[in-house]
């Protein structure tokens, strides 16, 4: 019969193998971290570590053991003990830190307890920062060279819907260029209405060339409000000779004999004097003109298209514009949006005009993410001659190839984003700063959380919980 310490050195053995087999699973875990992982005693004596640790320090794992931290840090490959630190507060520390090899660090110490509540044990984790800071960067260079490409497809696909540079990406620009097509062969008068720069010229332009008159008759455009009212009758009807002193011997055809068989182009009839509107006003029920000191009526036959950037019905109840001219006048009124009402068409319309710059200057000039950003965002109150104005100065007074949010002068400052202070964030704000300016950015693009999913690389329910996070609803900054 075996003996009873026969049998319990067998248990022992039992115990001892299962030890050894579960010592040897857990150097093998702590081994394939790619992590440092560091396990020092309550006196700082280094009781395990691994190999990760000799590709951050340079130094092998082996040369670490039995060292106490206090020695490591006189050596200077420890800038700071986090294993002290654990001990006093008795809770998990992290920290971040440059070891002496220049390496980023972030370092976090937890505490392991005995029986009575004592730390016997810290376990440190070690993570290189740095590659980590390398991939952030390689990863940003990529998401921007991608925006750029994005941004260049986005150009040329506009280019390519253009007729003589008209960009018409926005609904409401497609809806009136539609229109503008449907009645260029049509004679009915046309009221353009619409803030300063926002492209009633080229909407009228754009009418004559679709319109049988462009093989006929000329374009011929008139500003009531920059010619003297004295001067303006003589220039609309023109005048005989000797009608008045100063006058040329021949005489003078205005621009409605001009623009016979035609289109006139009256910008700015807002401005047009009290005394002309009813000269005006017969002109077109009678189609036919009479030049000052003139004895005869010629007939005409053009057709008008006037244009305003004032509130010409507020004018007529103030008696600064006549009801009947108004009502003759506004027989196809059309209404362009403002550019900050049509964002869609600031990009292309941006791209569009750096290429006509660099053509007209012989430039190679960019514009960056960020300028790109701000010309996106900004409300534009001269609208696209503005912004062609905008790009053109940027261009010109820029030594650099690439324009940025710095080239903009200094009246808009306070328009462009401010910077902030990222070292005094917490990396939990930084990151929900970010996603909440990228989802900002999102809706205004896509359509869909599922558009906006795809673009930015995630899945459809995070998309959905992040909007609802940030408050953000799809078309609400559009």
């Amino acid at each position: 019969m075996r003996t009873q310490s026969s049998t319990e050195l067998e248990v022992l053995q039992q115990k001892l193998n299962k030890a050894t087999a579960m010592n040897r699973e857990l150097d093998a875990i702590i081994e394939s971290s790619y992590d440092v992982i560091y396990i020092t005693d309550v006196n700082g004596v280094t009781l395990k570590t691994n190999s990760a640790i000799e590709r951050i320090t340079g130094i092998p794992k082996e040369y670490y053991i039995g060292k106490n931290v206090d020695a490591l840090m006189k050596r200077g490959i420890l800038k700071d003990s986090i294993t002290q630190k654990v001990l006093e507060k008795k809770r998990a520390v992290s920290t971040i830190q440059y070891n002496y090899s220049g390496k980023e660090t972030l370092i976090t110490g937890n505490p392991v307890f005995n029986d009575h509540g004592e730390v016997e044990k810290v376990v440190t984790n070690i993570r290189d920062l740095s590659e980590l800071n390398e991939l952030q960067a390689a990863l940003r260079k990529a998401n921007e060279l991608n925006k750029s490409y994005k941004m260049e497809i986005e150009r040329l696909k506009s280019r390519s819907v253009n007729e003589s540079d008209i960009i018409l990406r926005s609904p409401q620009m497609k809806r009136i260029y539609e229109m503008a097509r449907r009645i260029a062969d049509v004679d009915a008068t046309v009221l353009i209405l619409g803030e300063t720069g926002v492209g009633k010229d080229v909407l009228a332009k754009y009418v004559h060339s679709k319109s049988v008159r462009s093989k006929e008759g000329k374009f011929i455009k008139i500003n009531c409000g920059a010619i003297p009212p004295d001067l303006l009758e003589s220039e609309l009807f023109g005048y005989e000779r000797g009608a008045f002193t100063g006058a040329n011997s021949k005489g003078k055809p205005g621009i409605f004999e001009m623009a016979d068989n035609g289109i006139l182009f009256l910008d700015e009839i807002g401005e047009l004097p009290l005394a002309l509107q009813v000269k005006l006003l017969r002109t077109l029920q009678e189609r036919e003109i009479r030049r000052i000191g003139g004895t005869h009526s010629k007939k005409i036959n053009v057709r008008i298209i006037a244009a305003t950037n004032r509130n010409l019905k507020e004018m007529v109840t103030k008696g600064d514009f006549r009801e009947d001219l108004y009502y003759r006048l506004n027989v196809v009124p059309i209404v362009i949006p403002s550019l900050k009402e049509r964002k869609e068409d600031i990009s292309p319309l941006l791209y569009l005009f750096l290429e006509m710059v660099n053509e007209k200057y012989s430039l190679k000039k960019a514009i960056d993410s960020s300028l790109h950003d701000f010309f996106y965002s900004y409300h534009w109150p001269g609208n696209v001659r503005e912004l062609a104005n905008m790009v053109e100065r940027l261009t010109l007074m820029s030594q650099s190839d690439c324009l940025t949010i710095r080239d903009l002068p200094a009246e808009y400052a306070e328009y462009t984003p401010k910077e902030e202070n990222s070292d005094e964030m917490t990396l939990k704000e930084v990151v929900e700063r970010a996603e909440k300016r990228a989802l900002s950015q999102a809706v205004k693009t896509y359509n869909t959380t599922y558009e906006i999913a795809q673009a930015l690389d995630t899945s459809q329910p995070t998309i959905v919980r992040k909007l609802q996070k940030y408050q953000i609803k799809i078309g609400e900054n559009a």
